[in-house]
Formats: C-alpha cells, structure tokens, sequence
C-alpha cells in the first residue's frame, strides 16, 4: 500500500474499507454532500463522485480510500 503526496491511499485501501483504490463499482447516487458532490455508498461506506446527482446508477473508479471515506470519478 503506497501513500500519495495528500496522505491518501493511492494502491490498495484502508483494511477496514470495503473497496480498493484503482477499481471500478456500480453505484446509486444516494445523496448530496455539502460542496455539492454525489455521495454513494458501498457497505456503508461513503464514497464521494463529483458531477453527479441524486439518483443517478453509474460506474465509478476509486481514486483514493481514506479511513472513512473515498473519492471517485465516473467512468
């Protein structure tokens, strides 16, 4: 598991998340976060995917895990 510059995990994930850096989900879109982007959720474990809105079903590749979060992008 390697470290990015911002303290993030870029390989791997936290052992304690259920996904992994680098791989890709299929994921709703439950809510919106407070600076506006979609927030998803995988074993309740929330993922943030800017560019998206509520109710929207899309793939995602994680970019970085963090203990209590991650954050993606759609592919």
């Amino acid at each position: 598991m390697a470290y990015s510059e911002r303290g993030s995990y870029t390989q791997g994930s936290d052992s304690s998340a259920p996904i992994e850096a680098g791989k890709e989900y299929d994921v709703t879109i439950e809510d919106i976060a407070k600076k506006g982007d979609g927030l998803a959720r995988i074993e309740g474990f929330v993922i943030f995917v800017p560019g998206t809105k509520v109710g929207d079903q899309v793939k995602i590749q994680v970019d970085n895990v963090r203990q209590n979060f991650a954050s993606a992008h759609v592919v």
